[in-house]
């Protein structure tokens, strides 16, 4: 099935939040929650994240993952990443019980289609200080996207995770995840990168994005998406596709807000102060936009 109908299914299909001026959104994609080992991309960059969220949540903001939260193509046993990343499932719960919080699976965490997955290893967690489960995010229902529309200025904006209609990583995903599994985890920790990924490859990045990109001037629809890991905040006469970026960049951490009306791209990452001591700063890469002109 092409990514043009795969996109149209989804924007007919997702739930649909309507918001205001007044909302406030963080958009996140491409987390890669690992096990904290050598292949784990997101723990270089796990503090960053946290601190991020800690802003985010103080500030009641939506958090939107744009699917690959959880790297469940090199991991078979999600409770390892829950050990691994706790403090970051604890925060994350703090969203979903304030009504704050919507997850989106991409193909790195596609089992999240499965309820009886989501049940079985989203719902709860283990205490082991109090030798109990307790809940997590019970009740949740992952989604393939969602499709926002502006209450002041009626704009629609679909968000997914932007693999759709890619032969392996959406109909093939489970001989994907296989060769990841089993053959580029255990080069990844020797320093090798898989080709067949966007993230890696230019030329699949590039087609993923003229794919999206075409759907977008034909429906008329911006989309917020990921899956390619390259931050994208088009000029206002290129067609609306915005891409989060990733958490597992090298050096920072890219997202997408949208706060009074207003669309920006955003890093988080460590500089030094005028004293040399590193900090974790927010920095505004482009925008703000009005969602109006999306």
């Amino acid at each position: 099935m092409s990514v043009s109908t795969r996109l149209t299914a989804i924007s007919h299909t997702v739930p649909e939040i309507t918001f205001d001026n007044q909302a406030k959104f963080i958009f996140f994609s491409d987390c890669h929650r690992g096990d904290n080992s050598w292949a784990d991309d997101f723990a270089h960059n796990q503090a960053l994240f946290f601190h991020a969220l800690q802003h985010y949540n103080r500030e009641k903001f939506t958090y939107i993952e744009v699917g690959d939260g959880d790297e469940l193509w090199e991991n078979s046993d999600f409770s390892r990443l829950k050990r691994a990343h706790s403090h970051i499932y604890w925060l994350l719960s703090q969203f979903y019980r304030d009504d704050r919080f919507h997850l989106l699976y991409g193909n790195h965490n596609i089992v999240w289609k499965n309820p009886q997955a989501v049940q079985e290893h989203l719902y709860h967690y283990f205490d082991e200080v109090a030798q109990t489960e307790k809940p997590l995010f019970e009740g949740i229902t992952p989604q393939e996207g969602l499709m926002l529309q502006h209450r002041e200025s009626g704009r629609r904006i679909l968000v997914t995770h932007g693999h759709q209609g890619d032969l392996f990583s959406e109909t093939l995903w489970p001989l994907s995840r296989l060769l990841v599994r089993v053959l580029w985890k255990p080069l990844q920790i020797l320093g090798l990168r898989d080709p067949t990924s966007p993230a890696q490859n230019y030329q699949k990045r590039n087609q993923v994005e003229q794919e999206i990109i075409a759907w977008i001037q034909q429906e008329q629809c911006p989309v917020i998406c990921g899956h390619t890991h390259r931050p994208v905040f088009p000029n206002p006469d290129e067609p609306a596709y915005y891409n989060t970026g990733s958490v597992v960049h090298p050096r920072c951490i890219t997202g997408m807000e949208i706060e009074n009306g207003e669309i920006t791209l955003i890093k988080w990452w460590v500089r030094p102060n005028a004293a040399g001591l590193l900090q974790i700063t927010r920095q505004v890469l482009e925008g703000p936009r009005p969602v109006a002109e999306m």
